[in-house]
C-alpha cells in the first residue's frame, strides 16, 4: 500500500475544523449508545432508579453480567444467553465456511471456466440477493418440513448458506474477474485441472476476500434474528433470539442493568472480530475495489 507524500497539513482553516466537528459528531452518535449500555449494566437497580443515565457507577458491580450470561429468565426458563451463544457459534461457524467455500467456487467457475448458461446463472443468483428473503419464508418453511430439516441445526445453516451465497459469489467473481487470464491458461497448459488451480492458485490469492467475505457472513449470521427464530427450533435458538426473549419477559421488576449486559454479550462476538482484524478487512476491500 502507498502513502500519499509531502508534509502534512498543519494549516487549521475552516473547512479542517468542520471535518472534525463531524468526524466527532459521527463518532459520538455511535459511542454514546454503548457508553450507556456499559455504564447502566455495571449499575444496581437502585442507582438505575435515580435517572442519572450519563452518571457513572458508584462502584463497579458485575451481577448483572453474571445474571445475563447464566441467570437471566426468558420465560419460566432462567439460564441467560449462555446456551444461545453456544447454539450461535455451532449455526455461524459452518455456515460461514460452506458459503464461503461454495461461493468462491461459483466465483472462480464463472470467471474462468464460463459454464453455458453461466449468465444466466449468475444472474439468477443476483436476483436471490435483491429479493427480501422475507418473500422466501413460507415456501422454504415448507420445503424444509417435506426433506426433514425443519426446526434442526443443519436445517438453519442450510438456510444462512443459501441466503449468503449471492453475496459471497458476488464478492469472488468480481474479484477473480480481474485476474490476468494468462495466469489461468499458464496453468492449463501445465496440465493443471479446475480444482488444482482452484486450490493451489486461485483461492490463495484470494486472501483478501476471503477475509471480506467471512466477515460480512459471520456478522449477518450472527445478528440474525428472524431467520433463526423460523428455522432454528427450540433446541437451537440463537443468542439474539434468546435475548430477545429475556428482554421482553415482564415477570417482576424489569431489570435494565441484566438487559443491557445481554445485549453486550450478545454483540461483543461481531465487535471483536471487527477490531481484531478490522486492517485486513480494511485492506480486502480496498483489494477489491481496485481489482473490481
Amino acid at each position: 500500500m502507498t502513502h500519499p507524500r509531502g508534509p502534512r497539513p498543519t494549516q487549521i482553516t475552516v473547512a479542517r475544523i468542520g471535518l472534525y466537528a463531524f468526524l466527532i459528531s459521527a463518532a459520538l452518535f455511535f459511542a454514546v449508545p454503548l457508553y450507556v449500555m456499559i455504564v447502566t449494566s455495571l449499575k444496581t437497580m437502585d442507582e438505575i432508579r435515580l435517572g442519572q443515565i450519563f452518571a457513572l457507577p458508584l462502584h463497579l458491580d458485575f451481577t448483572a453480567w453474571k445474571t445475563a450470561w447464566a441467570g437471566a429468565c426468558a420465560g419460566s426458563e432462567c439460564t441467560g444467553v449462555r446456551m444461545g451463544f453456544l447454539n450461535s457459534v455451532k449455526i455461524t461457524v459452518p455456515a460461514v465456511v460452506i458459503s464461503v467455500l461454495i461461493g468462491a467456487i461459483n466465483g472462480y467457475a464463472l470467471s474462468f471456466w464460463r459454464p453455458k448458461a453461466g449468465r444466466l446463472m449468475f444472474g439468477l443468483l443476483m436476483a436471490g440477493a435483491l429479493v427480501p428473503y422475507q418473500i422466501f419464508l413460507y415456501p422454504l418453511v415448507r420445503a424444509m418440513a417435506v426433506m426433514g430439516f425443519y426446526n434442526s441445526l443443519g436445517g438453519i445453516i442450510l438456510v444462512h448458506v443459501l441466503f449468503g451465497l449471492p453475496l459471497v459469489t458476488l464478492l469472488f467473481r468480481n474479484y477473480f474477474v480481474t485476474i490476468p487470464e494468462e495466469l489461468f491458461k499458464a496453468a492449463r497448459v501445465d496440465g493443471a485441472g479446475f480444482w488444482r488451480i482452484f486450490f493451489e492458485i486461485m483461492l490463495p490469492m484470494a486472501l483478501p476476500m476471503i477475509v471480506v467475505a467471512s466477515m460480512f457472513q459471520f456478522t449477518g449470521i450472527w445478528n440474525d434474528f428472524l431467520l433463526g427464530v423460523v428455522f432454528a427450533g427450540r433446541d437451537n435458538l440463537p443468542m439474539t433470539v434468546q435475548l430477545n426473549n429475556i428482554v421482553n419477559t415482564t415477570m417482576g421488576e424489569r431489570n435494565y442493568n441484566v438487559n443491557m449486559a445481554a445485549t453486550i454479550l450478545t454483540a461483543i462476538i461481531p465487535l471483536a472480530i471487527y477490531f481484531l482484524s478490522g486492517r485486513w478487512f480494511v485492506r480486502g476491500i480496498a483489494a477489491g475495489a481496485v481489482k473490481g
